[in-house]
C-alpha cells in the first residue's frame, strides 16, 4: 500500500502506537536500538506497508510506558481503526508484532546462563518467568483475574483462559496438531511456531540425565511460575528410575521450584502422553505441605524415612539428603506398586490396555534434604465407573470432570471457567431461597448439602462462605476417589508387604 492509500488521524495513531511498542521492547525486551528502525519495517511489512505516517519517527529513548498490555491493546485498536486488520485478526497479529519485538532465543538464552553464573539458578529463572510476561506470551493480567481461594486443606483456582476438556480423548484431541509439523503442542519446534501464535515462545536449554531437555513457562499458569521440562526428543511419556535421577537434576539447579509429572498412563491426568515432560514451578502446593499419618523405613535403608501422607489421596513421602538413598527407595516402592494387585479394593496392575497402575512422582528439596512424593494412581475401569474407578466420581462431575492429573492431586483444582457464573446463580438462589434453578439442576448434591450447613441462614456473607467451603469439601472428596487405598492403614500394609518396617 503507497503512502496515498494510507493517511489521516487514524494511520498516524497506527504509527505512534507501533513506536510505543518499539521504545517499550528497548526498555522491557533487550531490543537494541540498532534494531529498532528493522523491527517497525517488520511491523510495517505484517501488514504490506510500503510507508510510514508521522509517528514520532524514533525509538531511541527507553518508554516509560511500562504496561504492555495497555499498549498492545492501543496498537490492536489503532490497527483495525486504521483499516489494517478486523478484531478476528487481533490474537494472530498481536502475537506476530510481540514475536518480532521479542528477543532471539539465542540472545535470550545467553543472557539466561550469563544471569544463571551471576546470580544463581533462580534469580535466572526469575528473570526469565518476568521476561515471557513482558513479552506477554505469559497473559499474567488474564491469570490474574482467575478467582483463587484456599478451603478444606486444598486450594481452589477457575481458570478463565484453560479450554475444559471433560475426558482424554478430548484434551489428546485439542493438544495434538494436524501434518505432523510440529509433532504435538510442546515439542521445540513450537518456539517461534506462527501455526499455533507461538512467536513469543522462549525456552532454555536444559541438561537432565546427560540428555537434552528444555524449560518453558506456561500460559495457562495454574500458579506462580508454573512451567514444563520437556525432552528434548519427541519420545513418550514414562516413570522410572530415570525419571527420579532427571527431577534431582532440576531442583539440585533450581532448589526453589518443585518439579514432578503425571503418571504415563491415559485417564489419570497427563493430555500429552507422546512426549515426555515434567511439570513445577515456584509454589509449594497443599500436598508438599501434609502432614505424617505413620512413618516406616524400608529394610536395608534406616536412615531414610518413608512417610504415609495424611492426605486423601494416596501419596507416601521419601526423604533423604542422598540421591542415591532416595532414588532407590522411591524405585522399590514404584516397581512394587506396578505389579501390585488386591481384588479386594478393586486395584489391578494390569487390564485390557496393559498395565494400569503407575506412579505421580514430585520432588522439593527443604531443610530435610530431598522429599519425593509419589502419588500411587491406576486408571482400571468398571462397568459401573467407565470413566476410571479411581476418577472423578459422576456426583461431582457439576463442579469437576476433567481427569485429575498431578497438579490437582497435588491440592490445587484447576476448576472450569463455567463455575464463576454457575456458582454465582447458586449463591443467589440460596440467598432468595428460591429452590434450585433448572439451570443449574446438576448442582442438586451441592445445593442441598448447603442448605444444610446453612441451617436456615440466607444471609449473603455467609451464603458466600458455604458455597466456597462446599467446593473445597467436593475437591476432597474428588481426592479420595483417585486414592487406591481409601484408608492410611491400607497403605500401611502394602509398605509392609514391601519390607517396610
Amino acid at each position: 500500500m503507497g503512502a496515498g492509500e494510507r493517511s489521516g488521524d487514524e494511520f498516524n495513531e497506527f504509527c505512534r502506537s507501533s513506536d510505543a511498542l518499539i521504545r517499550y521492547a528497548c526498555a522491557y525486551l533487550d531490543l537494541d536500538q540498532a534494531d529498532t528502525d528493522w523491527a517497525r519495517n517488520q511491523i510495517l511489512a505484517l501488514f504490506s506497508l510500503d510507508s510510514y505516517g508521522s509517528g514520532d519517527g524514533t525509538a531511541t529513548t527507553a518508554s516509560s510506558e511500562g504496561d504492555v498490555d495497555a499498549l498492545l491493546d492501543s496498537f490492536l485498536r489503532a490497527s483495525a481503526g486504521a483499516g489494517l486488520m478486523t478484531q478476528d485478526d487481533a490474537t494472530s497479529i498481536g502475537d506476530a508484532v510481540m514475536g518480532i519485538l521479542s528477543s532471539r532465543p539465542s540472545h535470550l538464552q545467553r543472557r539466561f546462563v550469563q544471569m544463571e553464573e551471576d546470580q544463581g539458578g533462580m534469580a535466572a529463572m526469575h528473570w526469565f518467568y518476568d521476561y515471557c510476561v513482558r513479552n506477554t506470551y505469559i497473559k499474567k493480567d488474564q491469570l490474574d483475574r482467575n478467582p483463587r481461594f484456599p478451603s478444606r486443606g486444598v486450594e481452589i483456582t477457575i481458570n478463565l483462559v484453560k479450554p475444559e476438556f471433560k475426558n482424554m480423548k478430548k484434551a489428546a484431541a485439542g493438544n495434538s496438531t494436524a501434518g505432523g509439523y510440529p509433532k504435538c503442542t510442546i515439542c521445540h519446534e513450537n518456539e517461534g511456531f506462527a501455526g499455533r501464535d507461538k512467536r513469543t515462545l522462549r525456552t532454555i536449554p536444559m541438561i537432565l540425565g546427560g540428555h537434552k531437555w528444555f524449560w518453558q513457562f506456561s500460559p495457562y499458569g495454574y500458579f506462580h511460575e508454573h512451567g514444563i521440562c520437556v525432552n528434548a526428543e519427541h519420545t513418550p511419556m514414562h516413570v522410572d528410575r530415570e525419571t527420579f535421577g532427571n527431577l534431582l537434576d532440576f531442583v539440585d539447579r533450581f532448589p526453589g521450584y518443585f518439579l514432578g509429572c503425571n503418571a504415563a498412563l491415559p485417564r489419570i491426568g497427563g493430555s500429552v502422553l507422546v512426549h515426555d515432560h515434567y511439570q513445577g514451578g515456584g509454589e509449594h502446593l497443599p500436598m508438599h505441605r501434609a502432614g505424617t499419618w505413620r512413618t516406616l523405613h524400608l529394610d536395608g535403608h534406616p536412615d531414610t524415612p518413608v512417610e504415609i501422607l495424611d492426605w486423601p489421596g494416596t501419596v507416601i513421602r521419601v526423604v533423604s539428603s542422598s540421591r542415591q538413598e532416595i532414588t532407590e527407595v522411591s524405585e522399590a516402592i514404584r516397581q512394587a506398586w506396578a505389579g501390585y494387585d488386591n481384588p479386594d479394593l478393586n486395584i489391578a496392575s494390569q487390564g485390557p490396555e496393559g498395565p494400569q497402575s503407575a506412579l505421580s512422582p514430585s520432588l522439593i528439596r527443604t531443610d530435610r534434604g530431598y522429599e519425593m512424593s509419589l502419588i500411587l494412581r491406576n486408571n482400571g475401569t468398571s462397568p459401573e465407573l467407565p470413566d476410571g474407578i479411581f476418577h472423578v466420581h459422576p456426583e461431582f462431575y457439576p463442579v469437576k470432570q476433567e481427569p485429575i492429573g498431578l497438579i490437582e492431586a497435588q491440592g490445587l483444582f484447576v476448576l472450569p471457567g463455567r463455575l464463576v457464573s454457575e456458582l454465582s446463580c447458586l449463591e443467589e438462589a440460596l440467598v432468595a431461597g428460591a429452590g434450585l434453578p433448572q439451570r443449574i439442576a446438576d448442582f442438586s448434591l451441592e445445593y442441598d448439602e448447603i442448605i444444610r450447613a446453612l441451617r436456615g441462614s440466607r444471609e449473603p456473607g455467609k451464603v458466600h462462605t458455604a458455597v466456597l467451603d462446599e467446593i473445597g469439601s467436593v475437591c476432597s472428596r474428588i481426592l479420595g476417589n483417585t486414592a487406591v487405598f481409601k484408608r492410611p492403614e491400607q497403605t500401611e500394609e502394602f509398605l509392609r508387604g514391601l519390607g517396610c518396617r
